[in-house]
């Protein structure tokens, strides 16, 4: 009788996006079941016979009035009993099979698919993460699909269990009396009506008692916290914020007294029709024994009133079941949406896996953009030899990190192409060309675990000596050697344990181990101290001497280290050259380094001597006139 009293109605919202149940959606909705037919035909026979079992008992109550009690037979009497009790402990046991059943093939099913999503959500280029709200991500992994075990335990076990004890109950209603049978058939449809209209009535006043609860939770929150209630008594609005309150929970309490009164005119109404039900099979039953001498006993006319109770539940749950049946496709259908989100960077069917690899990079008239309508990159046209390195420079919003999110295919290019070794980056193996890049980001993220499991993550197999190795080489030995538990020092969640400058060396150590054959630096010395900064420097000085790499920075320390500088502006390349070339211009660059570079030159130790190395003069020569 819980239904209608329990949310069994649609919200105006559900209402309206309610799914277009088809049979493609069925279809795909049960082919989840298909693995487990076997389990499923088993849980149809544990329902159907404990169904039986369950109103089995019904019908041995007529025997034990009609050949027990009223022949006064007590052998009859007691084996009546006994059959009684054992049908009832055989149907409780079959119900826990059933249920055990039903369970495994529901977690069975929540297993398949969140192992598919988190697949395919694995293949999601970052477009996708970056577009979409991590928490709508997180909701579709956890509460969505567990919602599936719910829709598979309840509401189609519900639906089979409730149609299955109704045709039972029938048939057995039809065999001792066609004529009873209607009247009880008849009498069920109407015991529905105010079950469900009492059932809608609390269920509204429920919904607006919970909005003006988050009304009065609004206010609470907002004038009793530290900056609402300094806000409250610098406006002096104590009387204004007490009126609104008090407004608020007054309404509260009525609607609380009205939801409260709605449950006990329910239970009056609920428990008036439940006795008519009965009475009038008893007033059909007596008609018929007394005025037209029928062979209908006493035994079969309790036996109905029976039956007829046992009906009551599985019809109004069926009645209700549209909503949940709608709650569910629409589950399913947020589950499905996400599903069919097509995989934007995937293998080519011809993917291939150079045997050698050197690391030039050319990108040829790159084209990209996030939206249709606003390009990022225009025309972006480079060459990276083999162990060279570049330095990409330009405003904030430029389109920096944007080219170097091309190379590993966190992207595809909109038109134009970016090559590897001559290899258009869309044919190479998507595994084999994001082994060849390594990236060390502003914002460095450590797994939550060990400095040891981190490491490993980018090579698993790599021994003590490695690691160590790596940590030397990132500037970060040191620290860690002092750490009580060394390399299995804790990090904390997303490394929160570690300084910023830390957590870096780490990440620097952490590509080092990979040994890719292209590194990016990506802004790696972005908001940390001068001291930091000098160590995270000190670890990447050898890497862009040695290997192929990208730099994106506004250090001029690290602009420095590089082959050749590129300018970024607006999505487009506007110079190029060396930090001397660039300056004497009087461009994007000199602008940038007048606002930024320089700025932060003043913040570093030895200005003068660097300041002699940009200009390239001796200490006491002043620079040329058309340097300045």
């Amino acid at each position: 009788m819980g239904g209608p009293m329990g949310g069994q109605f649609l919200t105006e919202e559900e209402k309206k996006n309610q799914p277009k149940v088809t049979p493609e959606l069925l279809k795909r909705v049960f082919s989840y079941l298909k693995p487990y037919t076997k389990q499923f035909i088993l849980v149809l026979l544990c329902i159907f016979v404990s169904s039986f079992f369950t109103l089995l008992p019904s019908i041995i109550t007529g025997k034990i009035l009609d050949d027990g009690l009223l022949k006064r037979d007590f052998r009859a009497l007691v084996y009546y009993i006994v059959l009684s009790l054992i049908v009832t402990l055989a149907a409780s046991l079959i119900g826990v099979a059933e249920n055990y059943i039903n369970t495994w093939i529901a977690q069975h099913i929540t297993f398949d698919m969140r192992n598919q999503m988190y697949s395919h959500l694995q293949k999601m280029s970052q477009r996708f993460f970056t577009t979409n709200n991590q928490g709508d991500i997180i909701t579709r992994m956890t509460s969505d699909i567990d919602g599936v075990k719910t829709v598979v335990t309840n509401t189609f076990s519900s639906i089979l269990s409730n149609s299955i004890t109704l045709i039972i109950a029938m048939v057995a209603m039809f065999q001792k009396n066609w004529i009873l049978a209607l009247v009880g058939i008849v009498i069920v449809p109407v015991f529905t009506l105010p079950t469900r209209k009492a059932g809608k009535k609390r269920w509204t006043l429920t919904n607006e008692s919970q909005q003006v609860n988050d009304e009065v939770n609004g206010i609470l929150n907002e004038t009793l916290s530290v900056s609402g209630q300094l806000l409250v008594k610098l406006f002096g609005k104590e009387k204004y914020e007490y009126d609104r309150y008090e407004n608020a929970n007054r309404r509260m309490i009525g609607l609380n007294i009205k939801e409260s009164m709605a449950g006990r005119w329910f239970r009056v109404i609920l428990t008036t029709f439940t006795s008519i039900g009965p009475m009038l099979l008893y007033l059909a039953g007596g008609i018929l024994m007394m005025k037209y001498d029928s062979d209908i006993t006493i035994g079969d006319i309790t036996v109905l009133v029976s039956l007829l109770g046992r009906m009551y539940m599985p019809v109004n749950s069926l009645l209700n079941i549209q909503v949940e049946w709608i709650r569910s496709m629409a589950l399913f259908k947020r589950i499905f949406d996400y599903f069919d989100i097509p995989v934007e960077i995937k293998n080519a069917d011809d993917a291939v896996t150079p045997d050698k690899v050197t690391g030039d990079v050319i990108f040829e008239h790159v084209e990209f953009s996030y939206e249709e309508s606003k390009k990022i990159l225009k025309d972006i046209n480079f060459t990276l030899n083999a162990g060279k390195s570049i330095a990409i420079v330009g405003p904030s919003g430029s389109g920096k990190s944007t080219i170097v999110n091309l190379i590993p295919r966190l992207y595809d290019v909109d038109s134009g192409s970016v090559t590897f070794d001559g290899i258009d980056v869309r044919k190479l193996d998507l595994g084999f060309l994001r082994n060849q890049v390594g990236v060390v980001s502003q914002e460095t993220y450590l797994f939550n675990g060990t400095i040891r499991q981190n490491l490993l993550y980018a090579k698993p197999d790599a021994s003590e000596e490695d690691m160590i190795e790596a940590l030397k080489k990132a500037n970060i030995w040191d620290f860690i050697e002092k750490q009580e538990k060394g390399i299995d020092t804790e990090v904390g969640n997303r490394g929160l344990k570690l300084s910023g400058g830390e957590k870096q060396r780490i990440s620097i150590a952490r590509i080092i181990l990979k040994d890719p054959t292209i590194f990016i630096f990506d802004e790696a010395t972005s908001a940390l101290d001068s001291i930091s900064e000098k160590k995270i420097q000190d670890a990447i000085d050898p890497i862009i001497k040695s290997k192929t790499s990208i730099l994106i920075a506004h250090r001029l320390s690290t602009i420095l280290a590089a082959d050749e500088i590129l300018v970024v502006k607006d999505g487009t390349i506007v110079e190029r050259g060396s930090h001397k070339e660039l300056l004497g211009r009087d461009g994007v660059y000199r602008e940038l380094y007048e606002t930024q570079f320089s700025k932060a030159l003043l913040e570093e130790d030895g200005v003068s001597e660097l300041e002699q190395y940009i200009w390239g003069t001796q200490p006491g020569d002043e620079p040329d006139d058309d340097e300045d």
